[in-house]
């Protein structure tokens, strides 16, 4: 049994339909289809989530959001009917967008959350109905019906372990049952979403609680590149890439997939296959938990932006037990996740992501380190980005931070900070944000182009 999960450009034409109905009919093992919303049709379109989101703040500003919702519903139509789908198979989907828009909005989160899913519920009816146009026996399953538990975290949820048990029946079912991704169900009943993207995350879950022998990511793109094709000119396709490897990357800007759902797979042991809907013939890149690291040490770079640095510098901090904790204590209480704690012997910098840290919390946090903490010196630095080197033959290559390093002084750029995780399969990065181009040409340059 496959589980196949198709991205929101895979389905945002009609033409990209009959494409995914074709791959899922050609392969009698994918019994188990994720969908996401329509994506955009062309550059400039909005995705169908984000006309969703627009309703949503509309109608909690006071405005209506009819607009965005007929917007929605023209979307969904205009896919039906280009797909030959009757019009009364297709009057559900405007009755139930409809409905969100005028649900209850006393919990905005959970409002917005409950407007965002119907991109991906309503995409799952459609696919549904055309898969049985095509022929096929297939049936669309609810999350809440599935059995897809998640935390009481609206725009942020993460899956509740029960979940697994519940959704292993889907095993049994006959056909092709397709399954909207990004959001589930709390205990309580309430719709939540996972964070943007999620309908990796609802793939992965599905693949490791029904044993599926290869999770399938259908997207735009042939297979894994070592570096963001925006930032370099044709880069090196990867054929192979460990669970290790790509969550980095995913996490330091590769979009292809999510680095939240290589988790579930990651413990189940389950391969994932990155494909393109577009060229399913494409060998496309294999997830897997190991790989024979031979002859180059990196497999890919990545940058993503969107950080600050909060420095704090305390004569003989390194003697007094406790300011680690006391220090990260004043992030837990003001909600502000932390993402890397660099360090010298008087010194601390905590990085965090800037969508978490506006100027108002940036002053609770600064007044509480030198009140509480009774620091000599706090100070902020904005517009920072991370990039990272990343490959599973770090660890038994020499030199490799020189060579890094060189390549950033032959390009001009100035290091901010150099942090390596202690399983040595990734080197991270600081750097302002204007330099990503040029620092991650000038990596790739070195680890790809022969120049090293």
């Amino acid at each position: 049994m496959k589980v196949a999960k198709f991205g929101g450009s895979s389905l945002a034409t009609a033409t990209q339909v009959r494409k995914v109905a074709d791959i899922i009919g050609r392969d009698a093992q994918r019994r188990l289809v994720v969908v996401s919303a329509p994506g955009r049709r062309a550059p400039g379109d909005i995705k169908v989530t984000d006309l969703l989101i627009a309703a949503a703040r509309a109608r909690l500003s006071g405005a209506s959001g009819r607009a965005e919702i007929e917007r929605a519903i023209e979307r969904f139509a205009a896919i039906g009917a280009d797909l030959g789908l009757a019009r009364e198979s297709l009057d559900p989907i405007a009755v139930d967008l409809r409905i969100r828009l005028d649900a209850d909005t006393a919990d905005d989160g959970l409002f917005v959350d409950t407007l965002k899913a119907a991109g991906e519920a309503n995409c799952a009816r459609l696919v549904t109905e055309y898969l049985r146009a095509s022929g096929l026996v297939a049936h669309c399953v609810d999350p809440l019906e599935g059995g897809l538990i998640l935390s009481e975290e609206a725009g942020n949820a993460r899956v509740l372990q029960a979940s697994y048990g519940r959704l292993r029946t889907l095993r049994k079912r006959p056909g092709v049952t397709v399954f909207p991704g990004f959001f589930g169900y709390t205990e309580s009943g309430r719709l939540v979403t996972f964070p943007r993207g999620g309908s990796d995350i609802t793939g992965a879950i599905l693949a490791a609680a029904v044993g599926a022998e290869l999770y399938e990511n259908f997207t735009d793109v042939d297979c894994v590149f070592a570096a963001n094709p925006a930032l370099v000119e044709n880069p090196r396709a990867v054929a192979e890439i460990t669970y290790r490897e790509m969550r980095e990357l995913s996490y330091a800007g590769f979009s292809v997939f999510h680095d939240e759902a290589l988790e579930p797979l990651f413990h189940a042991g389950i391969p994932v296959a990155v494909k393109n809907t577009g060229n399913p013939a494409a060998a496309g890149t294999l997830i897997v938990a190991d790989r024979e690291a031979v002859g180059e040490p990196v497999v890919g770079i990545a940058a993503t932006s969107g950080f600050c640095s909060v420095y704090v510098s305390k004569y003989l901090m390194n003697r007094e037990i406790g300011f680690g904790r006391r220090l990260l204590a004043i992030y837990e209480d003001e909600a502000i996740p932390f993402e890397h704690t660099p360090s010298g012997i008087d010194n601390l910098s905590v990085i965090v992501r800037e969508e978490f840290f506006n100027h108002a919390t940036e002053e609770r946090v600064l007044r509480r380190i030198r009140t509480e903490l009774a620091a000599d010196e706090v100070s902020v630095e904005r517009g920072l980005a991370l990039v990272m080197v990343v490959g599973e033959g770090m660890r038994h290559t020499v030199g490799l931070a020189a060579r890094a390093t060189g390549a950033f002084a032959r390009s001009g750029v100035n290091l901010e900070m150099i942090n390596q995780g202690s399983s040595e399969v990734s080197m991270m990065f600081g750097i302002k944000e204007g330099d990503v181009t040029a620092a991650v040409r000038s990596l790739y340059d070195e680890f790809f182009s022969g120049s090293g």
